[in-house]
C-alpha cells in the first residue's frame, strides 16, 4: 500500500492522541486525589484502624522459676549423680504479646501461652497507660486466657460478632505488636474457616484462617471486620521460618464469648463438654454405602457407654449437622459443643440408614466415675512421688486419651520416674511381669526399691522400661 493512502488514517490518530493528551493531567488528578466523602473513605483503612486500635493492648509477662544449675543439669543420666549440687537459681523468663480490651471496665483476652503461668503481668494501652492485670480464666487447651485491669474504667473496647457468619473471602485487618516493634496493622482476608491442625503455636481444635501476617507478637492481637467487629483472636502461624507465610490462625469470637461467660461466672477452670465419642470424617468411598448423597458428616466408630450421646446414637450412625452447622471433622463438632457449653442442650441431626433425624442431646462434663483412688507413691519406694489413677472418662478426657482406655493412669510421673521414661498419660501394663488392674496394684507393685521391669502402653505403642530404684 502506498504511503499516500495512509494520510487521512494518520490525521485521525494525531487528533485521538491530542485529545488523550488533554484528558490525561484530569485523570492524572482524579485517581490521586484525597477522598472527600464517606463512600471514598471506604477505600481506605485508616477510618476503621482509628478506631478499633485504641482497644488492641501490647502484654508483657514474667515468670519466675527455680533451676537447679549442675554441670550436667540437662543430661537425664548424669544429673541424678549431682543432686544437691549448687543451689536452685531463680529464672526469668519474659514473654511478649497482644491482647484486645472486651469491656469498658477492664476485662482482656489474650493467648494462653502469651500470660499462662505468669508471675506478673503488665498491659499497655495504644495511649502509653499502663495497668496491672490477673489472669481470671485460662485454658492451655483452647490457648486462651481472660484477664482483669486492676482500676481499669471507661476503656475503649471491640464488640464481638457471631464468628459462625463469617464468610470465606472477607476482608479483614490484624492489629498487635509483632516482634515487640509497636502496634502494627496488617490486611488481609477469611481464607478458610473450620481449620485444624498443621499450625506451630499453643492451642488445637478450630480456627479461622487467614493470609493476613501473623509474626511473633501479634498473638493475642485481633483479627477485626470491615465493621470494626472482632471476629476472632490470633494465635498461630503455619510456618518454616518462624515468620508469616500468609497461613495464619484465629481464635473464633464465640468460642472468646464462650470463655468470657465463664470468666464472669467466677469458674476457675474453663469447662468443656464431652462427647464420649469416636468419630471420622465421611469420604467419597463410604457415602454410599451410608445412604448419603454426597460426602458429608462424621461417622461414629465408637461410643463410650456413660457418653451423653449413648441414649440416641450407635456405632455407624452419621452425624451431620450441629445446632445448624453443617460439620465434617471431629474439631469442628468439637467446638460448637464447647461454644455451647456444659448444661446446654445441643441440636443434632443424625443419619441412620440414609434416613435423618433431629435429636436434642443434654452436655454434660466427662464423668469422674467410677472413682479414680488416685495415689501417690513415698519416698521409699520404688518410684518416690510417682502418682497414678484408675482411668475414666474425666482422666482420658484431661489427658485427650482413647474412650476404651481402661486401667491404671500414669497422672504424674514424678522426678524418678521422669528419668527413667515415665511420662504422664502412660498406661501401666505390667510390673516385673505382674499385670496391673487398678490403682491399689500398682501401688503394692511399686512399694519396695530393687529391680523393676514396666510394660506401659503410650499411645498405639508399647515401651518397655528397665531400671534399679
Amino acid at each position: 500500500m502506498h504511503h499516500n493512502s495512509l494520510r487521512p488514517y494518520l490525521g485521525d490518530m494525531k487528533k485521538l492522541i491530542f485529545a488523550l493528551c488533554l484528558c490525561l493531567p484530569s485523570f492524572v488528578q482524579a485517581q490521586t486525589q484525597v477522598p472527600q466523602s464517606a463512600g471514598q473513605m471506604q477505600l481506605s483503612f485508616a477510618p476503621l484502624v482509628k478506631e478499633a486500635a485504641p482497644a488492641v493492648v501490647n502484654i508483657y509477662a514474667k515468670r519466675v522459676t527455680e533451676a537447679r544449675r549442675t554441670p550436667f543439669m540437662n543430661d537425664p543420666f548424669f544429673e541424678r549423680f549431682f543432686e544437691g549440687f549448687g543451689r536452685p537459681q531463680p529464672r526469668v523468663q519474659n514473654s511478649l504479646g497482644s491482647g484486645v480490651i472486651l469491656s469498658r471496665g477492664g476485662i482482656v483476652v489474650s493467648n494462653f501461652h502469651v500470660v499462662g503461668m505468669a508471675t506478673d503481668i503488665r498491659v499497655v494501652l495504644k495511649d502509653r497507660r499502663e495497668y496491672s492485670a490477673r489472669v481470671l480464666l485460662g485454658d492451655e487447651d483452647s490457648d486462651l486466657a481472660i484477664l482483669q485491669l486492676e482500676g481499669a474504667e471507661d476503656l475503649p473496647n471491640l464488640s464481638l460478632r457471631d464468628s459462625d457468619e463469617v464468610e470465606v473471602g472477607e476482608l479483614v485487618l490484624a492489629i498487635g505488636n509483632p516482634f515487640g516493634v509497636g502496634q502494627t496493622v496488617s490486611s488481609g482476608i477469611v481464607s478458610g474457616l473450620a481449620r485444624s491442625g498443621g499450625a506451630s503455636g499453643g492451642g488445637r481444635g478450630y480456627f479461622i484462617q487467614t493470609d493476613a501476617p501473623i509474626n511473633p507478637g501479634n498473638s493475642g492481637g485481633a483479627l477485626i471486620d470491615m465493621n470494626g467487629q472482632l471476629i476472632g483472636v490470633n494465635t498461630r502461624i503455619v510456618s518454616r521460618s518462624g515468620g508469616s507465610n500468609g497461613i495464619g490462625f484465629a481464635i473464633p469470637a464465640n468460642l472468646v464469648q464462650a470463655f468470657m461467660r465463664q470468666a464472669q461466672a467466677g469458674n476457675d477452670r474453663f469447662l468443656r463438654p464431652w462427647a464420649g465419642l469416636v468419630g471420622q470424617p465421611v469420604g467419597s468411598d463410604m457415602a454410599e454405602s451410608l445412604g448419603l448423597s454426597r460426602p458429608e458428616g462424621i461417622l461414629i466408630s465408637g461410643i463410650h457407654p456413660r457418653s451423653p450421646f449413648a441414649k440416641d446414637f450407635k456405632v455407624g450412625d452419621v452425624i451431620t449437622v450441629v445446632n445448624g452447622a453443617p460439620v465434617n471433622s471431629p474439631p469442628e463438632m468439637i467446638y460448637h459443643m464447647t461454644v455451647r457449653g456444659v448444661g446446654e442442650t445441643l441440636r443434632v441431626v443424625r443419619n441412620r440408614n440414609g434416613r435423618e433425624l433431629g435429636l436434642n442431646v443434654r452436655l454434660t462434663e466427662a464423668p469422674d466415675d467410677p472413682p479414680s483412688d488416685a495415689r501417690t507413691l513415698p519416698e521409699a519406694s520404688g518410684l518416690p512421688e510417682l502418682a497414678f489413677a484408675n482411668a475414666n472418662p474425666a482422666l482420658m478426657a484431661q489427658f485427650d486419651l482413647p474412650i476404651e482406655m481402661s486401667g491404671v493412669l500414669i497422672t504424674n510421673p514424678g522426678p524418678y520416674g521422669a528419668r527413667v521414661g515415665v511420662r504422664a498419660g502412660d498406661l501401666v501394663l505390667s510390673v516385673n511381669g505382674q499385670t496391673v488392674a487398678n490403682s491399689k496394684d500398682a501401688a503394692a507393685a511399686l512399694e519396695q526399691r530393687g529391680r523393676y521391669r514396666l510394660t506401659l502402653r503410650r499411645g498405639t505403642q508399647r515401651v518397655e522400661l528397665s531400671f534399679r530404684s
